[in-house]
């Protein structure tokens, strides 16, 4: 179980990776606060988080930032405008989240195979599982 500040900071990034420029478009905007419901952020701290961003703070559950890392895939493929800067951009925050470049690489080279771009779940975590073990 992830805490409160792992949340904050998840969230936090999931806003960085989606500002394009200083804004957050609606549609990227409208998903973005799904995941702070999901996470159980309330809407005064979510736009707070637009406004300030905190720290990165990486979760120690591997599967957590797997499921974040899925996010950011589904986060990034919103408007089917993908460009390699953002492909990069998540590439390294995977990085930084500790997952493994093999899986990383074969995950953004697996999207284009499916429909609106989006691996589905169990697809991801057997990529992850593989590398895992």
């Amino acid at each position: 179980m992830i805490n409160r500040v792992e949340k904050l900071s998840l969230l936090s990034e999931m806003i960085a990776f989606a500002k394009t420029d200083t804004e957050v478009k609606c549609k990227k905007y409208k998903f973005l606060l799904g995941v702070s419901q999901q996470l159980d952020i309330c809407r005064s701290d979510f736009e707070y988080l637009m406004k300030h961003p905190i720290a990165y703070k990486n979760v120690e559950s591997y599967s957590e930032r797997i499921i974040q890392f899925h996010r950011l895939v589904l986060l990034m493929n919103l408007e089917n405008e993908r460009t390699k800067k953002e492909l990069v951009k998540l590439y390294n925050f995977g990085l930084t989240m500790g997952l493994s470049h093999e899986s990383i690489n074969r995950v953004l080279y697996l999207m284009d195979g499916f429909p609106n771009k989006c691996v589905p779940p169990e697809v991801l975590i057997d990529i992850f599982k593989v590398q895992y073990n």
